[in-house]
């Protein structure tokens, strides 16, 4: 098997796919103990006060993306596009907030994401190809139009995470928003899974 076919074990790649934001949310409530790992990527000062916790989480979040897809790489010789994407959007955003020392811009990365992945799929359905099931197609089989509903879904969602996470971060503190992040992140994830194995049952809908 070709190093682009390897796959990695299942309970790994949801390692790698939730572990970096789990520690982001982690290192949010716990920067202390983070602190003596990434101390040296942080400009001076920037720890003390209130709002040390995000800047703390940022750095662990940073290293975390670029330790996941070297571990993705090494085992399977590949990157998988989104999460390359994911990885750079990240590691712009975030060296942003530390360098300018404003949180603002680690909050834009999940609107700019979010927006990203529903424009890329909302493209491909107006060229007329279901990138979801050209990502998917050796996993799930689904006939062409439940790809091309699929992906429509898809699409809308990420387009209403934007909105909703803009609404979020203006309006709310950032211990709400990074509440907010873990759930909303959290659904998109487990129906990666989930949904397709549905639509594989119902596809003629």
């Amino acid at each position: 098997m070709s190093g682009k076919n390897a796959q990695l074990n299942p309970f790994l790649k949801l390692a790698l796919d939730i572990g970096p934001l789990l520690l982001f949310f982690f290192a949010n409530a716990r920067p202390a103990l983070f602190l003596p790992l990434v101390g040296p990527m942080l400009p001076a000062g920037i720890v003390g006060g209130e709002r040390g916790g995000i800047f703390v989480a940022t750095a662990v979040f940073m290293a975390a993306v670029v330790i996941a897809l070297a571990i993705s790489y090494a085992l399977t010789r590949h990157l998988p596009i989104m999460p390359l994407i994911t990885a750079v959007i990240v590691l712009v955003f975030g060296s942003l907030t530390l360098l300018l020392h404003d949180e603002l811009f680690i909050k834009l990365k999940p609107t700019i994401i979010y927006l990203l992945f529903g424009a890329v799929l909302l493209g491909g359905l107006v060229l007329g190809k279901s990138l979801l099931g050209t990502v998917f197609d050796s996993v799930f089989h689904l006939t062409e139009e439940g790809w091309r509903k699929l992906t429509l879904r898809w699409a809308l969602f990420f387009f209403a995470l934007a909105v909703l996470n803009e609404i979020i971060w203006r309006t709310q503190s950032t211990d709400f928003w990074v509440s907010f992040l873990f759930a909303a992140l959290q659904f998109p994830l487990m129906s990666k899974y989930a949904v397709p194995e549905a639509e594989q049952q119902k596809s003629g809908l």
